[in-house]
């Protein structure tokens, strides 16, 4: 078959564009990373453009093709994961869920960062199925053949992982409440100006520091447990922060979030998890330079 004429390809770029969006959404949250999912889209795309015949449905074709590449990134992640200096947390994005469409706020749990944590201990075909199934609406007779398994194996594999994702206690959050911007905020002012007794006041007794500072950032190379460690850990950070450093309170992967930029240095993004009582549960910390380069790209609403 011939190549699309000029006017078949502007169409089959006009609706790639419309699916580009969800299609970076998904690929996201298999692999964890903006940087990859922008990579696997990318190569969806030029498979796309360069298939001789347009598909029945281009936008299912278009997602089974974006998950098998995703896939195959998956399958060689743990291999690359084993070389990771200290705690791995997935690449942050800002989101903006707090204004969509409620179909999109429903999905903003999937985007947190304790969820893709949870999601990143499951084998990769069951986090494929899991996340087409149940985040995607995508029925397990097409699911199958992106994973090479029959239909009900794909649906065993969902099951096993919403059973796996239940008892872990992954955040079922659907994006910010008005109390969690103000908690962000109040750290935010305690750390910076040194105050330990108000960090303190703000953490839940039990509360844990992860920090990913990949192989070139000092970050702590094991959890932080407790209220006054966190707290000291926390106050200790900034105060070695550079003159002139700001604090913006942000939405981070469907989270409260602050980043706090220092000149001259890569920014360090927090994201918190509050108990729902005014204090903070789990704090994450992205400093890894590599994982900020898409930072300031648009937000993911899917």
């Amino acid at each position: 078959m011939s190549a699309p004429s000029p006017t078949a390809a502007e169409d089959r770029a006009r609706r790639f564009a419309a699916e580009r969006d969800r299609l970076v959404g998904l690929a996201y949250r298999m692999l964890g990373s903006r940087t990859d999912a922008e990579d696997v889209v990318q190569e969806a795309w030029i498979r796309y453009a360069a298939s001789p015949g347009e598909p029945d449905n281009p936008a299912a074709w278009l997602t089974t093709v974006t998950s098998r590449i995703a896939l195959d990134v998956l399958r060689s992640a743990p291999v690359r994961r084993e070389r990771y200096v200290g705690p791995w947390l997935p690449e942050p994005v800002r989101t903006r869920f707090g204004d969509g469409p409620e179909e999109l706020v429903d999905r903003a749990a999937t985007l947190t960062l304790g969820f893709l944590v949870v999601l990143d201990t499951l084998p990769p075909e069951d986090r494929v199925v899991f996340l087409l199934a149940d985040v995607f609406a995508v029925p397990f007779a097409e699911i199958a053949p992106v994973v090479g398994r029959s239909p009900e194996a794909c649906r065993q594999a969902a099951s096993r992982a919403r059973r796996r994702i239940r008892a872990a206690g992954a955040p079922q959050r659907t994006g910010p409440a008005a109390a969690d911007w103000d908690l962000a905020a109040r750290l935010a002012a305690a750390v910076g100006a040194g105050d330990l007794d108000g960090t303190l006041a703000l953490l839940a007794p039990e509360v844990t520091l992860v920090s990913d500072g990949g192989p070139n950032r000092h970050a702590a190379r094991r959890p932080v447990v407790g209220a006054e460690r966190v707290a000291r850990f926390l106050v200790n950070v900034a105060s070695r922060r550079a003159p002139g450093t700001a604090a913006e309170v942000a939405e981070i992967n469907s989270a409260p979030g602050l980043i706090t930029r220092s000149p001259g240095e890569a920014p360090v993004v927090w994201v918190i998890e509050p108990t729902g009582d005014g204090r903070i549960a789990d704090i994450r910390m992205v400093l890894a330079p590599e994982k900020l380069t898409l930072l300031d790209t648009g937000p993911l609403d899917w």
